[in-house]
């Protein structure tokens, strides 16, 4: 063999032990790398953001047609066969409400231990309907609801940590227990919780993958542009629902 067949050997080779890897250890990013659609493995979980009553159109918190996801999230839930849902559930005179400060209105700031802190209208207090999730979300088999914001002094945005950044839910022991590695990301709202909780899944050693089209977002004086910004640095992959194989 000539030394420059051998080389073309040796890398044609090493290609295919790359492609051969990547294939085995991460199924979604090889299948999107070959052009193909990503098909939800069994090491993959969809974590559903706070399809809840509070946040749709009618609620005390609205994101603009927070309630056209639904059946794509819906459509989307019935590919993957792990499913994790998440509800704000918040104390009457939560931390991060307006009104448990006098002559604060709802989102300005206000600087609480663990950072700045956006102030909301009171919303998804526990045990109301505000903070029921919607009616038509239909996703029997998931396997679990965790539910955030319900310590009183402190806020959380995340599927994964409070506010803080330090104090977990317990999402991320679930999964590693459960053998699960990537997170697919929907719901509400892109850029504050669906956000938090795709670089929190990062932080925590998960990849992660937001579906934009079945999400919506706040868009508070820019802060949609911002949270893609911060996903993108931290990792996090933006694909639309087209790019599943569901």
């Amino acid at each position: 063999m000539k030394t420059r067949d051998r080389r073309e050997f040796l890398k044609e080779a090493a290609t295919a032990l790359i492609v051969a890897e990547l294939a085995t250890s991460a199924p979604a990013a090889f299948a999107q790398a070959a052009g193909g659609k990503l098909k939800p493995s069994a090491t993959d979980v969809l974590l559903v953001i706070d399809v809840q009553n509070c946040f749709v159109p009618g609620g005390t918190l609205p994101v603009k047609e927070g309630d056209a996801i639904v059946p794509l999230i819906n459509r989307i839930a019935r590919g993957f066969a792990h499913v994790v849902l998440t509800q704000d559930w918040h104390t009457p005179g939560h931390a991060s409400f307006a009104s448990t400060y006098p002559g604060k209105k709802p989102f300005e700031t206000i600087s609480l231990g663990y950072g700045t802190q956006v102030l909301w209208p009171d919303h998804c207090i526990q045990g109301t309907a505000d903070a029921e999730l919607v009616k038509e979300l239909k996703i029997p088999h998931a396997e679990l609801i965790i539910r955030k914001g319900y310590r009183k002094p402190i806020d959380s945005y995340s599927a994964f940590y409070e506010a803080d950044g330090k104090t977990p839910t317990g999402l991320v022991g679930y999964l590693r227990e459960r053998g699960l590695k990537q997170v697919f990301l929907v719901g509400l709202a892109t850029d504050f919780c669906v956000a938090w909780s795709a670089m929190d899944a990062r932080k925590a050693g998960f990849a992660a993958y937001v579906v934009e089209d079945a999400t919506r977002g706040i868009d508070a004086d820019g802060s949609l542009a911002k949270a893609w910004k911060d996903m993108l640095g931290a990792g996090v992959r933006r694909i639309q629902s087209t790019d599943l194989d569901v």
